[in-house]
Order: C-alpha cells, then sequence, then structure tokens
C-alpha cells in the first residue's frame, strides 16, 4: 500500500514543526552557567550594545527594541554574527540553546549582573 503523497508532506511538517519546538523549549541552563550568560551579555555585549543594554555602538537590546523581531533571526546573529558589522559570532561560546536562552531574556528584559560564581573553596 502507497501512501498518499499529500499525507506524507502533512506528516513530515508535522515532524518538523514538533522538533522546532522541542529545540526551541529547550530547558534553562544551570544557575552557575545562568549566571555566567547574565555576566557576559552585561559586560562583554554591554561593551558595544551599552552597559544597560539601551544601545551604543551597537543598538539597543531592550524588550521594546527587540519587540516584534523574529526570535530565530536573533539567535542567528548571535551565533553568526553580522558580517560587515562590528557584531562577532558567538558561536563556540554559546550553544544555540543558550542563545535561545538569552534573546528570550533579552525580550523579557534582561536580568541584573550579580558577578560570577565563586567556586567552593575560594573567599
Amino acid at each position: 500500500m502507497k501512501i498518499p503523497a499529500l499525507l506524507l508532506h502533512v506528516v513530515v511538517l508535522v515532524s518538523l514543526t514538533l522538533v522546532a519546538a522541542l529545540v526551541s523549549a529547550a530547558p534553562p541552563p544551570p544557575a552557575a552557567r545562568e549566571r555566567a550568560l547574565v555576566h557576559m551579555v552585561r559586560q562583554d555585549c554591554g561593551a558595544c550594545h551599552g552597559l544597560t543594554l539601551g544601545g551604543g555602538l551597537g543598538p539597543a537590546l531592550t524588550p521594546e527594541a527587540l519587540a516584534g523581531k523574529p526570535v530565530d533571526a536573533l539567535v542567528a546573529t548571535v551565533m553568526d554574527g553580522r558580517p560587515g558589522t562590528p557584531m562577532p559570532p558567538f558561536r563556540g561560546i554559546v550553544s544555540e540553546a543558550e542563545a535561545y536562552w538569552i534573546i528570550d531574556r533579552l525580550m523579557q528584559g534582561f536580568p541584573a549582573d550579580q558577578g560570577l560564581a565563586q567556586r567552593v573553596g575560594q573567599h
């Protein structure tokens, strides 16, 4: 029995949609990594986008400035940078799941920098 082409296309489309939903719904990073990501965004990204993320050399990264922008495009910018601009790629520094987490937090209002977590045994 041969599966009708339309049914096959529907199954493939539904499968791809589910995979995309699972990838974008990645669990948050562990607390220590989350703290390091907040510090990185506030310090490293803040060097160009302003320490309050309100803009500078780079555009503002506030919820108002990001409203309506496609999440996938913003994640692609974090991962691959913007050729021909000062925006560097962060691939290899953050995972794609972490980039989604960063964009999600930027769109909600980014948390304050609590500094880097101290290692156990250090004072």
